[in-house]
């Protein structure tokens, strides 16, 4: 199992058991015992690994990938590399394939799991790992340079990216996925590495909202006003 995938595995499955009210030392020894037996030499830092997780998830219940949500802060366009206005296409939603696979085969392998447990897993249909994909054809480029269409990426820090995007003008704000300079405002966030770096990906700061508005929206227009206010 490649190192993204055990993260990813190891934050879902307890996110599946924190939501059943399932108290963290007791997920922490499920997952150990589910692992132990597969993962030799591996399994013990696996396990301290889920604890640490577990941990940090188990203030909430029921749990949610972000504890607490951190306010939108317009100012954070500063960490953006580019900001774009134009329509968005070919939204989808790319499915992690593997770390469905590796829950499959958890369940298959466990055997000491409560039927509600075990219902509650099979039952998940959406992924942490789980990101959206989409173009942008651009109207007007208010940061940076951009090509006529952009292919971008987004990975929504709430882990909740919608099913379909209506169709209109957008403000869209995009970084870099190598950029240092992400803004960080929530207490409480879980990161993925971008799964392809070589496109800008969405500016988001973690388990606050992105910035993609609506083009007539209050929000776009304040954030217009903040790329014009001269600086000090």
């Amino acid at each position: 199992m490649a190192a993204v995938a055990r993260l990813a595995f190891v934050l879902q499955s307890s996110v599946a058991f924190l939501s059943q009210g399932i108290q963290a030392p007791i997920i922490a020894a499920r997952l150990s015992k589910l692992w132990g037996k597969r993962m030799g030499t591996q399994a013990m830092c696996w396990r301290y690994s889920a604890a640490l997780v577990l941990a940090m998830a188990a203030a909430s219940a029921p749990a949610q990938a972000c504890v607490i949500s951190a306010p939108l802060a317009l100012e954070d366009i500063t960490h953006a590399d580019l900001v774009v206005s134009g329509r968005i296409v070919n939204y989808k939603i790319v499915l992690d394939q593997e770390v469905r696979r590796e829950r499959k085969k958890m369940l298959a392998r466990s055997s000491g799991m409560s039927p509600e447990t075990r219902k509650s897993l099979k039952a998940q249909t959406d992924f942490m790992s789980d990101y959206a994909t989409f173009d942008v054809v651009v109207d007007t480029v208010l940061v940076g340079k951009a090509a006529k269409v952009l292919a971008v990426t987004w990975d929504n820090s709430t882990f909740g990216e919608p099913e379909t995007m209506a169709s209109g003008h957008y403000l869209v704000a995009l970084r870099d996925p190598s950029s240092k300079t992400q803004p960080l405002r929530g207490p409480s966030a879980a990161f993925l590495p971008n799964k392809k770096p070589e496109l800008l990906t969405v500016l988001q700061a973690p388990c606050a909202p992105a910035f993609i508005f609506r083009a007539g929206d209050s929000e776009a227009r304040e954030v217009r006003k903040l790329l014009v206010k001269p600086s000090r």
